[in-house]
């Protein structure tokens, strides 16, 4: 009996290392690899077809339709009707776990875009020209290979596939819906195709974004045009802030290895830009002056409203002063420090197709309102090179000629699987460092 037991516990053993062997093999970035290069063709499929019928934020059904059945195809758990087009797709792992969330939006830019693809839009007016035919195609991706792992998997993963980011409307929606009142995620994750380099992953923690914020001048209607114009110059010389030789406004440029935002002297670091000219009008006997400003440091916010106040004094305008105050502040994406750090150097050991670095500086002009999900969940947002020189792609977000090389999609999928993956395997938010 004795002998048994020893053969019996022998036998045991090896099934149990067969099984784990079994579990880190099926897990593997190798694994993760292979099975995004056998779906890759498929995914360049569907964003093609979403690229050629794009549809507005908060018009979204047929995009949200699609979605819907590629995850019920995978056999994720689907839930619609929270608010407007969204989806939200739940994939349970074989193991309990945390749970993690992955955004994707869905909505298309009003406009007449020269878009040079052969797949171009058959929707006149609307147009992919920010790239969230890729978000999604990625993110179907990253569904269809961890389902295909699920069994192996320590923990839920929740695929927000939200409408109307564009407007700024839907992640807010969402959270005001109380889309994770039932399911709450410990941490979150999202991505944006811009112009970098195709293959490079770019992420930093805290801000991504400068802060934006619309100011709105109003003064007694009693002003010539050249006064206005002067005090347009006088506001714009004492808030403007970059460095020497620096043009953070020039957003071409953000790829620049250089002055980039992968760059440390990159020129899109500790700035304050504006409108190069102002919105006038009048409005009930007032003249109202607005524009839309740009700043890096968030300590520096508070003080620009009296800035204004001074220079409008100092003009020989006080008595004309009405008010001047913040009329637009959006949130800023702002990345978990240690989710950060974490995703960087898992990153940088499962990539094996693309650059992982670290951002030195801030975007300026664009936002995301992913925003409003990291202030109820720890999260990171990433920038993903999508331009490739030599092909002529250059992805410069809500530009004419808009275009993305796809080689993107299999990086985002890839890349972030992995990511998934090894954030599965870590227990609580204690061991997130």
């Amino acid at each position: 009996m004795k002998r048994l037991l020893i053969i019996f516990s022998s036998v045991c053993g090896l099934l149990l290392v067969g099984c784990q062997y079994n579990q880190s093999q099926r897990t593997s970035p190798d694994a993760v690899d292979l099975q995004t290069d056998g779906l890759f063709e498929k995914l360049v499929a569907v964003r093609r077809d979403i690229h050629q019928h794009p549809e507005l934020a908060g018009e979204e059904s047929r995009t949200s339709a699609t979605i819907s059945a590629h995850l019920r195809e995978m056999g994720l758990e689907v839930q619609t009707g929270q608010f407007g087009h969204s989806v939200i797709g739940i994939l349970r792992g074989g193991h309990p776990g945390k749970t993690v969330a992955w955004r994707a939006d869905l909505d298309a830019l009003p406009g007449e875009f020269r878009d040079p693809a052969l797949f171009r839009s058959q929707n006149p007016g609307v147009h992919h020209a920010c790239g969230h035919d890729i978000h999604i195609a990625i993110a179907l991706g990253i569904a269809e290979v961890l389902a295909k792992q699920r069994q192996f998997l320590h923990g839920t993963v929740v695929f927000v596939f939200q409408s109307e980011e564009e407007t700024f409307k839907g992640a807010k929606g969402l959270i005001d819906r109380g889309v994770f009142s039932s399911l709450i995620p410990d941490e979150i994750y999202g991505v944006h195709v811009t112009a970098l380099p195709v293959g490079q992953i770019v992420v930093k923690p805290n801000e991504m974004f400068a802060y934006q914020r619309r100011v709105s001048i109003r003064l007694k209607n009693a002003l010539s045009k050249a006064d206005i114009v002067q005090l347009t110059k006088n506001v714009n010389s004492e808030l403007f802030r970059s460095r020497a030789g620096a043009k953070p406004w020039e957003i071409q440029n953000i790829a620049d290895p250089v002055i980039g935002v992968t760059s440390p002297n990159t020129a899109f670091q500790d700035y304050l830009i504006m409108d190069a000219t102002f919105d006038t009008r009048t409005e009930n006997d007032e003249l109202v002056l607005e524009f839309y400003l740009y700043e890096t440091n968030a300590s520096k916010l508070e003080g620009i409203i009296s800035s204004i106040e001074r220079v409008i004094d100092a003009s020989g305008h006080k008595r004309k002063l009405i008010s001047v105050s913040y009329v637009q502040k959006n949130l800023t994406v702002f990345n978990d420090a240690s989710l950060t750090r974490f995703a960087l150097r898992t990153l940088e050991r499962s990539n094996r197709v693309g650059t992982v670095k670290p951002a030195f500086g801030q975007a300026p002009f664009f936002n995301d309102d992913f925003a409003y999900f990291q202030q109820k969940i720890p999260g990171v947002y990433f920038f993903l090179g999508g331009s490739n020189a030599e092909k002529g792609l250059i992805a410069m977000n809500h530009a004419p000629d808009f275009q993305v090389d796809e080689e993107s999609i299999r990086v985002g999928v890839r890349s972030f699987s992995s990511l998934i993956i090894a954030r599965l395997g870590i227990a609580d938010h204690a061991e997130r460092d």
